[in-house]
């Protein structure tokens, strides 16, 4: 039996050389043995990143199913993302900025994501009548179009990638979610 006492523990001092990444070398050994699992909190160095290690893997599980959805669409998810926004602003064309702050996630180059959403045809853009420097996006006709088509589809892949969990797990999710998020988010975010 492995005494599993000698993994870290709340009150187990780290060195910088105690892990690398997730795995700690003490636990190589034990995984190596072919003895019974170890116990899951021993391979991280805090339940903080155990929980954030979680989260990413997670994400990027899910992400992959969305990345071939919207591959058939030739979009991507923030593409996606941008149409949805717009569609959503019932009160006219939005600024370039304005948009770019309500994106799930940041968009480090949102001219060129729109210069290609325009080339598709799917968004306008226009200077603003009171401030010539602002650029001003709303969504196309075709851009429209393009979201009818897709909604359905897309509900499906969202069913495949959170439908096996009961709809009370998944509000208690978006809770905790929206939990670890609050402190992170500016102030006066739609996401809070």
């Amino acid at each position: 039996m492995i005494d599993s006492r000698r993994f870290f523990t709340p009150e187990t001092p780290r060195s910088a050389d105690s892990c690398l990444d997730n795995y700690c070398w003490d636990i190589y050994d034990w995984l190596m043995s072919g003895s019974s699992p170890a116990p899951i909190h021993a391979r991280f160095d805090s339940l903080e990143q155990e929980a954030f290690l979680s989260l990413w893997r997670t994400y990027d599980r899910l992400r992959a199913l969305e990345e071939e959805f919207f591959r058939g669409w030739e979009l991507t998810g923030q593409q996606y993302n941008v149409l949805r926004l717009l569609e959503a602003h019932r009160e006219g064309p939005l600024g370039t900025l304005d948009l770019a702050n309500r994106l799930v996630s940041r968009a480090p180059d949102i001219t060129r994501m729109l210069d290609k959403l325009e080339q598709r045809g799917l968004v306008e853009r226009a200077r603003s009548d009171s401030d010539r420097r602002a650029v001003l996006v709303s969504l196309s006709p075709a851009g429209r179009d393009l979201l009818a088509q897709i909604r359905e589809p897309l509900r499906e892949c969202h069913e495949r990638q959170l439908g096996h969990l009961p709809p009370e797990a998944l509000e208690q999710l978006i809770r905790l979610m929206r939990q670890v998020r609050a402190p992170h988010e500016a102030d006066g975010s739609s996401w809070s």
